[in-house]
This record gives structure tokens, C-alpha cells and sequence, in this order.
């Protein structure tokens, strides 16, 4: 097994490396993406709309599920496979950006995946606004070779066009949008959401026949019954939730939830919100009360695991749940640009502190990412561009923890010092202070999405899950890149979850 980021600076993908294969799996022309184009960020209003003017997601969701009834999807929503006790299957977050940083998972996750039974894709299978007419490079392109099939979630860039083009290729939709409700004169916030309101080209997915020919065998095909979803697979029970635009469930998709879940079969959800992220809990609200969390901490679902996307990194919370632990991971590394974990301050959250938190790419490496690409941009190299070991020394000064990988020789520095202040490097705890800058926010919503770069390290992840009667193997795979963790993805973490004997 090849050195992971924990073991070596070279494992992590720094250093002069090999690059790996992935450019030759990519189309000839590449149209970059960058969300700093007021044209992409205009195209993708919808999410703003909503928090503005109300939130339509519930209502076009039961109008796409009600269209999915009348085709004959199960009513339960429950897909029923035949696999056996012991299979694997893959979990890959937030994929569908096109450029570099999707294509090189790849290799690795075909490589770590050959035997797996089917994958699943948790948030974002396509940026930016989920058109049917990006599939054939984002999606039907890259996991061509993939032999199994691909289940997804939606995430909120797939709803930015009501989420026809995910309907159609995931769910065998044959229309490529909803004809628009009715909106009552009286009601001028949803007069002008209707107004400004992002819709699909009336030739969108023109060429989606011809781009589903690259996963046309029998053993790729997939129909999904709607969004949200249940995989009877093996002993366990995946459940897949859709979470819209604004992160939330609405209250027929709530009550599903709460019915799918019940029974001693265990249970792993998938969502497009995780519910533990960047050192907070983040429950999910369900519209008429409740929280998605609720149902995953009752301990008659018997839940394993929760697995959400939206954030571009891995991240695990092993939580105790009236004295048994479940699993909360954020999995959104598949291919969208990085977010930044140096901004994760020390982690101390329902039990769960830096002893057991992990994550990748690790603290210091995120931190030596960020202030290299903002070194070449801003042609400040000198004095923002930090060495691996400088950052992997001062993010351990700075949250006061053992460091990810040893620092050898690398003192921290005034230097050192300013730039990770520089950077938003979370802290031990937060001070009370009469002005406090929302750092962590400003880094999600403005410098992560300009962290898009075109060469390695990506520091991307998938998840591979291994489920036998007694217990499922998760293990988060990295995907620099470089040729060395390509052939051989190394293992940034590995956690055995027991499964509960009654289910057995």
C-alpha cells in the first residue's frame, strides 16, 4: 500500500511527482469553470432567490415524485438488489466540475472500485446549475469505464435548473422541465422569484441520447424512483436524502424518512447536508418540526452512518449516541474545487474531540495549498508561499494538537505566523471579541471557490465501503493527481463500524 498524507510529505503529493493518467480520459477541449464569472454566478441564482423570496423545492420536488408514481416507480421508494452478504460500493461527493480535479479521481476510484457493486453519488453531480447539456463531459465521460451502476443525490447546483437534467438521466424522466405553476397576483415575493427565476433552455440535454452511449451496458444501468431514495443492499439499508437548495427536507419527504427508517436493519444515510461539518452540528431541519438527525440518533433506525456532500473535503465525527457511536462523515472531495480544513478550529463537538477527528487534506497541507495558490496570484511567492513542514508546524502552534505528519526541522516564524493569521488557521478556541470576522464564512464563499487550479496535488477523496453481516469497512481513498496515488490510492482513513447483532 503507497505512503498516505500521514505518512510522508510525498504521499500527501507534494514534491516532483509523476503526473498521472487522467488527462488522456478527458475530452479535447475543456471549458474551465470558474465561479468568480459573474456569468456563472448570475446563472446560478436560484440558491439566493430562495433564502430571499421563498423556497420552492418542496413544491417541485412532490410534483417530480407524483410525475415518477405515474411511471411506476415503488411507492416506498425502496430499490430492491440482489447482492450478497459481503459486497462493496462506493461513496464520491460533489463531482461534477469537469475540469482536472474530477478527472483525476478517477483512475483511482476505477482502481480501488473494480469490484464494488454499485456507487453513489452524494451532492453536485453537476456544476453549476445541474443542465442536462453538461452531463456527457461531467458525468457520462468520466465514469464511462466504471461496470456497475451510479445511484445519486441531488445536491443544490443540480437544483438551479429545477432539476430536470437529473431527473432525466437518473431517474428516466422523458421532459426536460415542469410546466411553471401558476402565481397569484397577490403574492409579490413569489411574483418576482418567478420573475427572476433560473429555468432550463428549451433545448437543453439535445445531445443526452447520444452521451448516454458511453454507460449504455446492461450491468450500468440504473432507474432511481425519484431525488430520495432506499438501497435494500445486502444486510444494510441505504437511504438517500435530498436536501434542495436551502439544506432542508420538506414534510413529505420527512414523513418517508421516518417510515423507511424504522425496522432492525442497519442503516447508512446519505445526504447532500452533512450534519457534522468543520467543527459544528448541523442537524437538517424537516419542514413541520424535526430534524433529519433526530431520526438518525433514534435508536430503533438502527443508523451506522451518515455520509453527506456539499463540502469539497472528508471529514469524520465519530459521535456517541446513547452509548453506541455513529458515524458522521463529510464526503464532498469527488472533483469540485477544494475547501479549506486549515479554518477548522480545534474540534470539541457532541463528545468528539482532535484525538478522534480526522480529515483530509490534512490541516498544514490545506494551509501549504492555499498559500502557494495565493503566493502565484497575487505575485507575493516570497512572502505568502509556506513550505509543507512551515504550515504543518505553525497549524500545530496554532490549534495546539500533535501535528497530521511530523514537521522535522520547520520552526514557526513571524512569518509563518502572519501568513496562517493571514489565511484564516483556526485557533484552539474562539475569543470573545466585540468584533469578530467571519473568517471560515468568507473563505466558503469567496477564496475556496477560487481555489480551482489546474496541475496536482488536488488533494480529492472518494469512499470505498466494504459490508459483511457483522460490519462495514469505510476507508476514504486520496486522488492527488500524481501517478504514484493514482495506481495505488492511498488510504487517508479507515474506520470499522459494527453492525447491530439483531440484524445479523
Amino acid at each position: 500500500m503507497s505512503d498516505s498524507s500521514r505518512d510522508t510529505a510525498a504521499g500527501a503529493g507534494w514534491g516532483a511527482a509523476e503526473p498521472g493518467s487522467y488527462r488522456s480520459l478527458m475530452p479535447g477541449r475543456v471549458r474551465k469553470l470558474s465561479w468568480l464569472d459573474p456569468r456563472v454566478l448570475w446563472a446560478a441564482r436560484n440558491g439566493v432567490l430562495a433564502a430571499w423570496l421563498g423556497d420552492p423545492t418542496g413544491r417541485t420536488r412532490a410534483r417530480w415524485v407524483e410525475r415518477a408514481a405515474a411511471r411506476g416507480a415503488p411507492a416506498d421508494k425502496v430499490i430492491r438488489r440482489d447482492d450478497p452478504d459481503r459486497f462493496s460500493f462506493l461513496v464520491v461527493g460533489d463531482t461534477g466540475e469537469g475540469g482536472e480535479s474530477q478527472y483525476a479521481v478517477v483512475p483511482g476510484l476505477l482502481t480501488a472500485g473494480r469490484d464494488t457493486r454499485f456507487a453513489v453519488i452524494a451532492s453536485d453531480v453537476i456544476y453549476p446549475v445541474g443542465s442536462a447539456d453538461d452531463y456527457g463531459t461531467k458525468f457520462f465521460r468520466p465514469y464511462r469505464d466504471y461496470p456497475a451502476p451510479v445511484y445519486a443525490i441531488p445536491g443544490n447546483h443540480d437544483w438551479y435548473e429545477d432539476l430536470g437534467g437529473f431527473m432525466r438521466v437518473f431517474c428516466g424522466e422523458e421532459e426536460a422541465s415542469l410546466p411553471p405553476e401558476p402565481v397569484p397576483r397577490r403574492l409579490v415575493r413569489a411574483r418576482l422569484r418567478s420573475l427572476l427565476w433560473h429555468r432550463p433552455r428549451p433545448d437543453d440535454g439535445r445531445h443526452l441520447a447520444r452521451d448516454r452511449r458511453l454507460r449504455s451496458a446492461p450491468g450500468q444501468r440504473a432507474v432511481q424512483p425519484g431525488p430520495y431514495w432506499a438501497i435494500d443492499a445486502g444486510p444494510v439499508r441505504v437511504v438517500g436524502i435530498d436536501t434542495g437548495l436551502l439544506g432542508t427536507v420538506d414534510a413529505a419527504q420527512g414523513a418517508w424518512l421516518r417510515e423507511v427508517s424504522r425496522g432492525p436493519r442497519p442503516k447508512i444515510l446519505v445526504t447532500g447536508s452533512p450534519l457534522y461539518v468543520d467543527g459544528e452540528h448541523r442537524p437538517c431541519p424537516i419542514e413541520g418540526g424535526g430534524t433529519v438527525d433526530d431520526i438518525v440518533r433514534d435508536p430503533g433506525h438502527h443508523y451506522v452512518a451518515a455520509i453527506g456532500g456539499d463540502i469539497h473535503n472528508y471529514q469524520r465525527y465519530p459521535v456517541d449516541v446513547d452509548g453506541r457511536t455513529v458515524q458522521y462523515v463529510v464526503a464532498g472531495g469527488g472533483g469540485a474545487f477544494m475547501h479549506a480544513t486549515h479554518t477548522i478550529p480545534r474540534v470539541a463537538v457532541a463528545g468528539v474531540s482532535e484525538r478522534e477527528f480526522r480529515c483530509y487534506p490534512l490541516r498544514g497541507d490545506s494551509l501549504a495549498f492555499y498559500s502557494a495558490l495565493y503566493g502565484r496570484r497575487l505575485r507575493l511567492r516570497r512572502l505568502l508561499t509556506l513550505t509543507e513542514a512551515e504550515a504543518t508546524a505553525v497549524i500545530a502552534e496554532r490549534l495546539g494538537i500533535r501535528p497530521g505528519r511530523a514537521a522535522g526541522s520547520a520552526r514557526v516564524t513571524r512569518r509563518t505566523r502572519f501568513v496562517a493569521a493571514l489565511l484564516g488557521t483556526g485557533r484552539r478556541a474562539e475569543p470573545r471579541r466585540r468584533v469578530r470576522l467571519p473568517v471560515r464564512a468568507t473563505y466558503a464563499r469567496l477564496f475556496s471557490p477560487g481555489s480551482v487550479t489546474y496541475s496536482p496535488p488536488f488533494f480529492k477523496s472518494f469512499l470505498r465501503l466494504d459490508v459483511s453481516p457483522d460490519a462495514v469497512r469505510l476507508r476514504c481513498h486520496a486522488a492527488t493527481g500524481n501517478l504514484a496515488q493514482e495506481s495505488d490510492p492511498p488510504v487517508e482513513d479507515e474506520v470499522t463500524i459494527p453492525l447491530p447483532r439483531a440484524a445479523a
